[in-house]
């Protein structure tokens, strides 16, 4: 009984793993939308991931991201500069995009609900997002995938609030992150 204890103890230990720093280098964070019937594909390339999670306590977990919004690529240079306009990121006057985790709670098979603030032109929402972590060797890959309403935050306003641009915006972000 002692050893069957100790085993399952040593076990179950052996198996918490700690993250402490994205690698943004190795990380992506990308978008799709429907532009009238084609659908685009964007990147952020600038962007400054946080992380504390220990996958022995998610709910102690603290995650952040910081965007630089000017580094969007929206797959030509006349899209971006648009992008960067005032009806829509208004990069001049809001340059990042920000997000920050109030709660994490774990789903089993290593999903989890990252709650968060979204901040983007200066509207806040609360977002729940489905991460799944892989542990590939000594890293693990936090993915995951959300729709947005560009509407919540007042992204194409004006003549771009029609619906030539869909509303739903899909984010896939996959930060990596060394074991501690």
């Amino acid at each position: 009984m002692w050893l069957a204890v100790l085993t399952c103890g040593a076990f179950s230990g052996a198996h918490a793993v700690e993250y402490k720093q994205v690698n943004n280098t190795a990380s992506t964070l990308s978008f799709t939308y429907n532009q009238f019937s084609s659908r685009v594909y964007g990147t952020f390339s600038r962007f400054d991931g946080t992380l504390d999670f220990d996958t022995s306590n998610p709910s102690a977990a603290h995650a952040g991201l910081t965007i630089e919004l000017d580094s969007i690529d929206a797959g030509s240079s006349d899209a971006n500069e648009t992008l960067r306009q005032p009806a829509w990121f208004d990069t001049a006057n809001s340059p990042v995009a920000t997000f920050a985790t109030t709660a994490v709670k774990a789903l089993g098979d290593n999903r989890y609900l990252f709650t968060g603030t979204l901040t983007i032109r200066g509207i806040t929402q609360v977002l729940d997002v489905p991460v799944l972590l892989k542990a590939d060797r000594s890293i693990g890959i936090f993915d995951g995938q959300l729709t947005l309403k560009r509407s919540d935050f007042k992204i194409g306003e004006g003549e771009f609030a029609d619906t030539v641009v869909s509303n739903d915006i899909n984010i896939h972000f996959r930060m990596v992150a060394p074991q501690q």
